[in-house]
């Protein structure tokens, strides 16, 4: 669905006239300065192992809370769809792996599913919702972003074409013009990375967002980067450019991408799962956090832009994007 229309029917829903974030914010009918936070998402399979599925799913769901900085999530609830095309005994032990490794992923990141809702459909899928309730000291608003601020993101890109290039090694007539550029041992080394970024939790990033003075976030999944981007840019309060000017992706990805166009990758439209967080902070507090965040992950996280006064909100590449092959 095109993005312009996507913001439409959301702006009917809520009835705010204005396209909504990554959560869902309102204040607690009953108890004043509290804030009933939560967000809902879930996707189609897209690894091959059923346990790793459920972890990608939980990670994307909890990740719309960290990109506001919540580190503690109350509950959650999960969605799962049931195959009606596999044989019962597959179905069952994929479901089964399914609800496993969702569940223990919520368990890592110190959370608990407490219930949720089942339905039969020809793909299985899984999702769920997550909510917490907060005062406004708790969490980062995603719209405080100043000119000056740095842009940070804490995982690599290409996670979809990632995912693709695998598997075009099943599918002969793909597999011949994907060896013709990347080796096997490369597609195989891209897909390790990106199911790696896809089941890592953001709790780290997200509670590191508060004590490194960031002034706004999103996670970035469905629209890429720049799709997202350009959310971040038309939901802040003043008026800004962001500027991306490093692009760090999956190994091979971009040689890839580049001869598929469809993919957008360049271009920053490239739609990624369970993705990083984005976050616009102060240029001085950058270092630290990504310094601490790799301390505590392992994995490094990269300034890959920079915010700008300027006459309209909107999100632009540079034309000397640099590349940085992870």
């Amino acid at each position: 669905m095109p993005q312009d229309e996507l913001k439409e029917l959301l702006s009917a829903v809520d009835g705010s006239g204005h396209a909504t974030m990554d959560c869902s914010i309102m204040p607690a009918k009953k108890y004043p300065g509290m804030f009933v936070i939560s967000t809902v998402d879930y996707f189609n399979p897209l690894v091959e192992d059923p346990f790793l599925q459920g972890r990608i799913a939980a990670c994307n769901v909890l990740s719309d809370m960290y990109s506001m900085g919540i580190d503690n999530i109350d509950n959650v609830l999960m969605c799962l769809a049931v195959s009606t095309q596999m044989d019962k005994d597959v179905r069952r032990i994929v479901t089964e792996q399914m609800m496993l490794g969702f569940g223990a992923t919520c368990k890592d990141a110190g959370t608990t599913v407490t219930g949720g809702q089942t339905v039969l459909n020809p793909w299985p899928i899984i999702g769920g919702c997550a909510k917490s309730v907060l005062m406004e000291k708790d969490f980062i608003r995603p719209e405080n972003a100043q000119a000056g601020d740095v842009l940070v993101l804490t995982k690599p890109l290409g996670t979809q074409l990632a995912v693709n290039m695998r598997e075009w090694l099943h599918q002969p007539s793909r597999k011949g013009p994907l060896l013709e550029l990347v080796t096997e041992e490369e597609v195989n080394r891209g897909f390790s990375i990106a199911q790696a970024c896809m089941g890592r939790l953001n709790k780290d990033g997200a509670r590191l967002m508060i004590k490194y003075q960031a002034h706004a976030a999103t996670d970035v999944t469905g629209f890429g980067i720049l799709g997202h981007l350009q959310n971040l840019a038309e939901n802040q309060k003043e008026t800004l450019r962001f500027v991306m000017d490093r692009f760090p992706a999956i190994a091979t990805t971009m040689k890839v991408g580049d001869k598929h166009p469809k993919f957008q990758l360049r271009e920053g439209l490239s739609a990624e799962t369970s993705g990083g967080l984005l976050i616009a902070m102060p240029a001085d507090q950058a270092e630290g956090y990504c310094k601490e965040l790799e301390e505590a992950e392992g994995w490094p996280a990269w300034v890959i832009g920079r915010v700008e006064a300027h006459t309209e909100r909107v999100a632009v590449m540079s034309p000397d994007l640099e590349v940085i092959e992870i």
